[in-house]
């Protein structure tokens, strides 16, 4: 038997953040039937500095747009939610839920028909939280609009 650490508790949408990418507040679906982390954005440019890749990218969010940088870990074929098979820049950074930052891999994806800029899927979730899915924003900051726990 192991001393197993407790897992963090989140409801089907939390509010997250990117701390690297400048970005914070993000609402995000949580799914974990989705293997891959997604954000919607605009690939603009695939280059390499010092040797490394890296992929330049416009998210537009918080009624700006904020052209972002990150090394770019892969090319990879990501089926997306109506099954078709996309070919998507992966991205490794730094995601923030609640209290917990860690670094996650993040597709770049056109998520404008989708209802959440942001997915977080099954692999940025794993030994870290546990989904409630009855409850959204509970480790997201209580603001008017919607309070922690709130469905």
């Amino acid at each position: 038997m192991t001393d197993a650490k407790p897992l963090t508790v989140v409801g089907w949408r939390e509010l997250v953040g990117l701390p690297e990418l400048g970005l914070v507040g993000i609402p995000a679906k949580i799914d974990t039937g989705a293997r891959t982390s997604s954000l919607h954005a605009h690939v603009l440019d695939d280059f390499r500095r010092d040797g490394r890749r890296y992929v330049r990218f416009a998210v537009d969010w918080g009624g700006m747009r904020h052209t972002c940088e990150a090394v770019h870990v892969d090319l990879r074929g990501i089926t997306s939610s109506n099954g078709e098979r996309q070919e998507r820049f992966v991205i490794k950074t730094p995601l923030s839920i609640g209290n917990m930052t860690f670094r996650a891999e993040i597709s770049l994806a056109d998520r404008s028909q989708m209802q959440f800029p942001m997915l977080i899927g099954r692999t940025a979730l794993r030994r870290r939280f546990v989904v409630d899915s009855g409850y959204s924003w509970l480790q997201s900051p209580v603001n008017a609009d919607m309070g922690p726990g709130r469905r």
